[in-house]
């Protein structure tokens, strides 16, 4: 069966393959299809390239897809991954950052739950473990500065 996705390095790629290489700076799946490439542009079948490379011949094939569909920077690196959702936004962080920074009220050594709610004006559901984390922005110790809330 004739392969559908053919790489054919330029000597700049290649140059650049090999230099991503020798530095080891970048991360272990960037180096391992930078070898992918590199193998298989030399005329190495698939599988003995996903053999010396420990990988499966699937990842080789994916690797030579996305250089011929993108080129090599689509090869090499991933697509942004969605990821979890910020647990508060914006306008709550700033609401506690700055709620934390002051002095607790009635001489309280430190902010308790019912107190941040009512100073606040949040509901329960923002400061709920679901919603946030506790909140510790105590500056050298000392804990009157900080926000306990669990």
């Amino acid at each position: 069966m004739a392969k559908k996705y053919i790489v054919d390095l330029s000597k700049d790629e290649k140059t650049e393959l090999v230099s991503l290489t020798q530095k080891g700076r970048p991360g272990a799946r960037i180096i391992k299809r930078a070898n992918i490439l590199l193998l298989v542009d030399s005329g190495k079948p698939d599988f003995e390239v996903a053999e010396l490379l420990h990988t499966s011949w699937l990842t080789v094939l994916r690797t030579r897809q996305r250089y011929v569909e993108g080129g090599l920077d689509f090869a090499l690196n991933e697509l942004p991954r969605a990821g979890r959702l910020p647990k508060i936004d914006d306008k709550i962080e700033t609401i506690l950052t700055t709620l934390a920074q002051s002095h607790p009220q009635n001489g309280r050594v430190r902010w308790t739950l019912q107190l941040e709610i009512g100073r606040s004006g949040l509901s329960i559901k923002a400061f709920s473990r679901n919603n946030s984390s506790a909140i510790d922005t105590s500056t050298s110790g000392d804990r009157r500065a900080g926000v306990f809330l669990w």
